[in-house]
């Protein structure tokens, strides 16, 4: 007898036939209007036709984009897991190496941070198959003191979690209003209990703050490398009653400019070659510094996947939505992406699988190292650098490091350090054929493309209860900012030798092309956008017709290919649990986007190609501000955002007023 399936994939069947019939109705249409525009070439007056294939041009290139998105809609699926049937001794579970993320604890405040670490360690699963590291690329003296005062209170918080089955572990979340497990009726004993671990965490919040008054947050440019084992030395209470603990390591990597440090992707390799010669997990979790574990099942959750003997050979990682906490009512930025993760990634799962999405997944160690750790002594030197202890890492899986007192041996110490040193990369690999991949700003989007053209595969999963929540861009300016370095990275991989529309065809099937390749091209979306809001109203003020006169057939055409696909998008919407408020809101959103962070992350992209840019990666704040989150709860506007982001909405904005007051009057 066959034992039971640790997962099941279901296809929305309904949802894919009525796509599919939608598509061609569409399909039909375009065909309709390129045959129109082709055909009245001939009888166009000269004046007028520049500006007739201008537009022509933009048709053809809006319709591009949009075959390409219907790739999106072809096959959706949904997954259900099942983690009651995972082996009942969990020492046999695989061991996992959690990745976390900081670069700036002005922006990122310590103690937000310290709940994300906290939630990882408490983790549902066995704790010496649990490492949790930590990647801090300012090298700040707070963040390595918070990180030790967040151990000593992972000593409490961890036995509280465990004894009582608590779901919430993140300890800001659990000791606020949105922890969902007050909802159940607790003992006396649980009661008190939680009125101890309630006073320790005050406690612990009380000595981050006091550390943040009294040591400065300021960053240095040049850093040293560090890695310490972080262990509650302070009292006995975890050796005594033999509290199990996640190994918790401090990393900061080597960074001298003008030595070029690769941003996120260089912090994740680095975490990549220090676990190696430490815990050597055969599998990794990685999170941004301001996104928590809200599910302790979801590590179990990915292990449905990666431990199914059909499924697991070709599967790369587990990716989990992007879900977050601070999403208001009216969420004007679209700060859910509702559109990414409800519609297009359940899509591309029936394909070969989601694109990686920067943090939430589990990924398996072996996929990022590629065909090179099966050679020979002196290629893997070649390719992963002069380590001895991290080549011989490769031969083996997860034979963690004997750590006394949370001290490692000098001889391993200063491997560590030399991993994690600035130019331990040099004349190797790293960040080309291994690891994560440098080439672009968003090393998720590149590397998952690269996984994906090497046969791997990868899988969504979306349970009921969100496994990870974050915080999402509260204010204009950082949706901005944010939305011009990723559409930048975009076309940094669009413009390589690895463009996805070229590199991807021969590669992996051709739907999961398709979706690639409209997130390669989306930045282009600004030219139409611009063009077409400016030419037509002065062709208009000049007497030059672009399009049919209403009275005539085919100005059906051209209403209804703009009506059916304002249509689609909101019945999308409305399906996905939305409402026609939040139509708007993300058609009004993705137009100020296109105006903006796509015409700015295409232009700082061609600078980049012609040297004449050098890459800059800012974090966006996550410091809470009353004011701005108070505007954002209410649906309100912030515009306080720089000149360059305000003045092509105001001038536009400005010129469709005085066209049509000068066709008028």
């Amino acid at each position: 007898m066959e034992p039971l399936p640790l997962h099941l994939c279901k296809p929305y069947k309904l949802s894919s036939i009525l796509n599919r019939l939608y598509s061609l109705i569409h399909v039909t249409a375009l065909t309709s209007l390129i045959y129109y525009r082709v055909s009245s070439l001939a009888s166009t007056p000269l004046a007028s036709l520049p500006a007739q294939l201008l537009v022509f041009a933009l048709e053809l290139l809006l319709s591009l984009l949009w075959l390409l998105n219907q790739a999106y809609l072809w096959n959706p699926v949904s997954r259900r897991v099942f983690p009651e049937r995972l082996p009942e001794n969990e020492q046999n579970l695989p061991a996992i190496d959690v990745f976390i993320c900081t670069a700036d604890p002005k922006k990122e405040p310590p103690l937000e941070v310290m709940n994300t670490v906290l939630s990882a360690m408490a983790l549902d699963y066995p704790s010496k198959k649990l490492h949790v590291y930590l990647s801090d690329d300012a090298g700040s003296a707070l963040t390595l003191l918070a990180l030790r005062q967040a151990c000593a209170f992972a000593s409490s918080w961890l036995p509280f979690c465990r004894r009582f089955g608590i779901k919430t572990r993140c300890p800001k979340v659990y000791f606020s209003n949105l922890n969902d497990d007050h909802c159940f009726t607790r003992s006396v004993e649980y009661e008190k209990e939680r009125v101890n671990i309630k006073r320790k965490y005050e406690l612990f919040k009380e000595h981050i703050r006091i550390a943040e008054e009294e040591k400065s947050s300021a960053t240095d440019k040049i850093n040293p490398s560090i890695v310490e084992v972080i262990i509650d030395k302070s009292d006995d209470e975890v050796r005594a009653n033999q509290v199990e603990m996640p190994l918790l390591v401090y990393v900061s990597r080597e960074k001298r400019p003008p030595h070029p440090h690769h941003f996120k992707a260089g912090a994740l390799n680095c975490l990549l070659r220090v676990s190696s010669i430490l815990s050597n997990s055969p599998y990794i979790l990685v999170l941004d510094c301001d996104m928590y574990c809200n599910d302790p099942t979801s590590a179990k959750q990915a292990m449905c996947f990666h431990l199914d003997p059909k499924l697991s050979p070709s599967l790369a990682f587990v990716q989990f939505p992007q879900k977050f906490h601070n999403i208001s009512s009216n969420d004007i930025y679209d700060s859910q992406l509702r559109t990414i993760f409800q519609v297009r990634w359940p899509s591309m799962d029936g394909i070969q699988g989601p694109m990686l999405s920067g943090t939430f997944f589990y990924m398996k160690r072996e996929v990022l190292y590629g065909k090179f750790s099966q050679k020979g002594l002196h290629h893997l030197k070649e390719s992963f650098g002069p380590s001895n202890e991290l080549i011989i890492s490769l031969q083996r899986s997860n034979q963690r490091k004997t750590i006394d007192n949370g001290t490692l041996s000098s001889t391993l110490q200063q491997e560590a350090q030399f991993l994690a040193s600035d130019n331990y990369e040099k004349n190797t690999l790293w960040g080309k054929q291994i690891g994560y991949l440098y080439k672009s700003l968003i090393e998720d989007y590149f590397t998952g493309f690269i996984l994906h053209c090497k046969e791997w595969e990868s899988v969504f999963c979306n349970p009921s209860r969100s496994a990870f929540l974050g915080s999402a861009t509260s204010s204009l300016n950082d949706t901005l900012v944010q939305g011009t370095r990723c559409n930048c990275g975009l076309l940094e991989v669009t413009f390589s030798k690895c463009s996805p529309p070229l590199y991807g065809l021969s590669r992996m099937p051709f739907l999961q092309t398709m979706c690639y390749s409209y997130y390669a091209l989306q930045p282009f979306y600004s030219l139409p956008l611009w063009c077409l809001a400016s030419v037509p109203q002065l062709c208009l003020i000049n007497g030059i017709s672009l399009y049919p006169k209403v009275s005539s057939p085919w100005f059906v055409i051209f209403s209804s290919i703009f009506l059916c696909s304002l249509l689609k998008h909101l019945v999308d919407v409305l399906v996905t649990g939305g409402s026609v408020q939040t139509w708007c809101n993300e058609q009004r959103i993705w137009m100020i986007k296109s105006l903006t962070c796509y015409t700015y992350g295409t232009i700082d992209a061609i600078l980049k190609c012609f040297g004449m840019k050098q890459p800059c990666f800012s974090p966006t704040n996550k410091v809470s501000d009353d004011e701005q989150a108070k505007l954002h709860q209410l649906g309100k506007f912030n515009f306080q955002i720089p000149t360059k982001f305000l003045a092509p909405l105001v001038s536009l904005s400005h010129f469709e007023y005085d066209c049509f007051y000068w066709r008028n009057y």
